[in-house]
């Protein structure tokens, strides 16, 4: 599930940090902050409102018929779903903050020397932001894995469909499976601390500070 999170998040992430970098719209602020909201809002209301547009009378109703799903909601594609909404900003916002420190300059040289934009993006802007890119996917993969309120409220625990494993380091304690809890959870405690210490590697390559 965050593999797959990861590769939408860039795909539908990276268009939208190119235009919050570059936009003079009006709405740029609006929609940066629509991107932000998982960073303030509780998981659970996220979740909740997720549920709802996942579930039979919202978007989930509409499309899930189309992939052979009466719903989305408690479902694996639901779940994914939900977790590139609740990851949004942590691929976003390091994509948007190096395409901005690669400034205008560069890209107006290339636009003398008529490269296209697409040429511009490609050859210029994608190559300079390979730090924020990398960082992205570090934070938004790691981010993915860590789930749980979201996750409990759009999917349940049903196992193999959509038992993560922070909600099987729940069930071990709510169950007093000790053993099994500290395994898991010294082993999120591990990849917590390579993902920050990755972060911050690359970050220091290109020269910023992740946190």
């Amino acid at each position: 599930m965050a593999a797959i999170t990861t590769v939408l998040l860039m795909i539908i992430g990276t268009p939208i940090a190119w235009w919050l970098a570059w936009s003079k719209s009006r709405w740029k602020e609006v929609v940066a902050t629509l991107v932000a909201l998982p960073l303030v809002l509780p998981p659970t209301v996220l979740g909740f409102y997720i549920l709802l547009a996942l579930g039979p009378n919202g978007l989930g109703g509409w499309f899930g018929p189309w992939f052979g799903l009466r719903t989305f909601a408690f479902t694996f594609e639901g779940l994914v779903a939900g977790s590139v909404l609740y990851s949004m900003p942590f691929v976003v916002q390091p994509i948007r903050n190096a395409f901005e420190a690669i400034g205008a300059r560069p890209l107006e040289v290339a636009a003398t020397l008529r490269a296209s934009p697409l040429d511009r993006f490609f050859t210029i802007a994608l190559p300079l932001a390979i730090p924020g890119f990398l960082t992205g996917a570090v934070l938004g993969f790691a981010h993915t894995v860590g789930e749980f309120g979201v996750i409990l409220m759009i999917g349940g625990n049903i196992p193999g469909e959509t038992k993560v494993l922070s909600i099987a380091i729940y069930d071990f304690v709510e169950t007093l499976r000790w053993r099994e809890a500290h395994i898991l959870s010294a082993g999120m405690l591990v990849f917590a601390f390579l993902v920050i210490l990755t972060v911050s590697l690359l970050a220091r390559r290109s020269g910023r500070r992740a946190f």
